[in-house]
Parts: C-alpha cells; structure tokens; sequence
C-alpha cells in the first residue's frame, strides 16, 4: 500500500507453455482473474508446444518452448520459474513476499514450463523459483492454482475473508 492507504499497482504476466486448455482452465483462470482487484493487472500469454513427434527429444522441445517463453517477458520483469525443486512457501510467506512484490513497482513474470518441464538455462535465469508441491502437475493444473493462491495472498494482505488459516 502507498501512503495513502491505496494498493500499489503491479503488474504479472503469466507465461505458459500450451494452448487450447480444457475449459475447465479456462473457467477457473477466468474465475480469479474476475476476482483480483483492479490494483493488479494480470496477463496471460500462451506459448505453443514444441513439436512433438516420433523423434522427439524432451530436451530440445524444453530449450525451444525457454526461447519462445523468453520472447514473451515484458522488459525489466522479474522471473519466478515453477519448478517442482524451487522454495515452497507456506501461505502466509507467500502473502508477505506478494505485499514484497507489490511494494517493489517491479512487474513479475511467473514462468510455467510445459508437460516436460522447464529448461535447466531457463531456471538459471529466474530471479526465484517457486515450487508449489513436492507433487508433479499438470502445467494445466498449474494456472489455476497460480491464480488462486495470488488470490488468497491479496486477500490475505487486505484482511479480506476469503482466507481461513
């Protein structure tokens, strides 16, 4: 909050690997768009898959999808990675590095790798690298739970009733 007692504005651009999501992604990741506070602005933008064939080759469908992901990031954004290996963060430290996020002015791009994962020289490059289990998910399922948990972080923040410790 600024000295006024109004929200900073931040911004979050979510960058995915994959395209043409079951609808119940897309109705979920429009649910909590719907509900984040206007001080937010959220993008989505969707990269393709790699081609994947009868030679396919994980690691370079990876190193092509962290160029392509790479494209995507505005200017001067921050870089978290999900990644199954990176800091898991209770709910609570969660809220406070997102009260962190939005004091810095700085714009946040959250990195979602696809159904292989994330290249090694992508994570590299993260400023952080968030896991948010121990559990492999769906990079589908992913957004969902992305969106909600900046959600209850917000709500956290702002004493709202969405979240019941």
């Amino acid at each position: 909050m600024d000295r006024a007692g109004q929200q900073s504005l931040m911004r979050v651009t979510i960058i995915a690997v994959g395209r043409k999501m079951p609808s119940w992604v897309d109705q979920g990741v429009a649910e909590y768009r719907k509900r984040l506070p206007p001080s937010l602005k959220l993008e989505l933008r969707e990269i393709p898959l790699a081609r994947r064939g009868k030679d396919y080759d994980a690691v370079q469908c990876m190193a092509m999808e962290a160029k392509a992901i790479l494209k995507a990031v505005p200017e001067r954004d921050r870089l978290l990675a999900l990644d199954v290996n990176g800091d898991r963060w209770s709910t609570a430290e969660l809220a406070k590095r997102f009260s962190d996020w939005q004091s810095s002015g700085a714009g946040y791009s959250l990195l979602i790798g696809g159904p292989d994962g994330m290249d090694e020289s992508l994570l590299r490059q993260a400023d952080l690298r968030w896991s948010l289990s121990p559990l492999t998910l769906a990079h589908s399922l992913v957004r969902v739970i992305v969106l909600e948990q900046l959600y209850r972080a917000w709500t956290i923040n702002t004493h709202h009733p969405y979240h019941r410790p």
